[in-house]
């Protein structure tokens, strides 16, 4: 058996193909997927699975770079802001206009994962990094200054 919190094979699958700067999507149960989209469904009711729970199982699987939710998060979700911030210290946090989350941000992500949350703007944008620690470890390489506090 597989090692680790996260057991569904498709998204183990979907985290293992992401490249750096690839967007995954952890979305709640209302979000309009794209039909062409790379859909994991693992909704099965009300608040199940919810958010807190499938972000955490990615966060401990997945090098998130950037991390980027709807502005309106931030004064209207403060529960899902923390959450999001504690699971995800080390990325980098911004904000966007949820229209935005729903239209051109959907169309490109490479893969969408849809909880069964009753969050209000519970759509997480998690950008694909890197383990600058390892990717910088063979002798010679030297880690760009922007990367400085990731070593």
């Amino acid at each position: 058996m597989k090692r680790g919190r996260l057991l569904n094979s498709e998204l183990s699958h979907a985290i293992a193909s992401m490249g750096h700067g690839d967007l995954l999507i952890v979305c709640d149960a209302g979000f309009p997927i794209p039909s062409d989209a790379w859909r994991i469904d693992l909704a099965i009711a009300p608040d199940v699975p919810d958010l807190a729970t499938v972000l955490g199982a990615v966060a401990d699987a997945f090098i998130a770079e950037k991390v980027a939710y709807a502005d309106d998060v931030t004064t209207n979700n403060q529960p899902l802001l923390q959450t999001v911030k504690r699971l995800f210290p080390d990325a980098d946090h911004e904000t966007v206009p949820h229209a935005q989350i729903l239209g051109e941000l959907a169309g490109r992500a490479k893969a969408i994962v849809r909880t069964g949350a009753f969050d209000p703007w519970g759509n997480i944008l998690l950008y694909s990094g890197v383990d600058v620690p390892q990717w910088f470890s063979k002798p010679g390489t030297v880690a760009p200054d922007y990367y400085a506090d990731k070593i």
